[in-house]
């Protein structure tokens, strides 16, 4: 099964929270879908507002007119959340759908899934996947925000710092 991207549809102004109803009312109805499109948004924050002198915290659209999904992107999907009413299009060139990068979505608070790991600095590691497979080399630096490790390599007999995802290394 291909990976589950957020990607962000353009609504009728004031019609995100019926755009997210429709969508769940959809894949409520149709099981398949329910594997596919995971997760629909509208990001909200938290503003003090003042009104008649009272201070008053109120939820507001972070983003009015525009819904976030977490989703599988196939034809299905496309055409399914294309043609839900309210919605006017993906975000993206033409009718081309582009997926938020990590960097787009650490603001909003969505994070990728955390993955835990049983190594520190200065133990050896082995690269089990990747252009680095079946490397070994010693932890100099670990990056939680980013997810990976900093090995040295010997590269053209040199020694090369490479930085590796913790999902592609082991501890030995």
């Amino acid at each position: 099964m291909a990976e589950a991207n957020w990607y962000v549809v353009h609504t009728y102004s004031g019609y995100e929270n019926k755009v997210k109803a429709n969508i769940e009312k959809t894949i409520e109805n149709n099981k398949d879908l329910a594997e596919r499109i995971l997760e629909v948004r509208v990001p909200m924050q938290e503003v003090v507002e003042m009104k008649n002198g009272v201070k008053k915290t109120v939820q507001k659209k972070l983003f009015p007119g525009y819904v976030l999904l977490n989703m599988v992107m196939d034809d299905d999907t496309w055409y399914v959340v294309r043609n839900t009413r309210g919605v006017t299009g993906f975000v993206g060139p033409g009718s081309k759908a582009v997926p938020l990068t990590e960097a787009e979505m650490k603001p909003l608070g969505i994070k990728a899934e955390n993955i835990s790991i049983d190594f520190c600095e200065g133990d050896s590691i082995a690269v089990v996947a990747g252009v680095w497979k079946d490397t070994i080399g010693i932890v100099q630096k670990l990056d939680y925000s980013k997810q990976t490790a900093t090995i040295n390599v010997e590269l053209f007999g040199r020694e090369t710092p490479v930085e590796i995802s913790f999902a592609e290394v082991r501890k030995l």
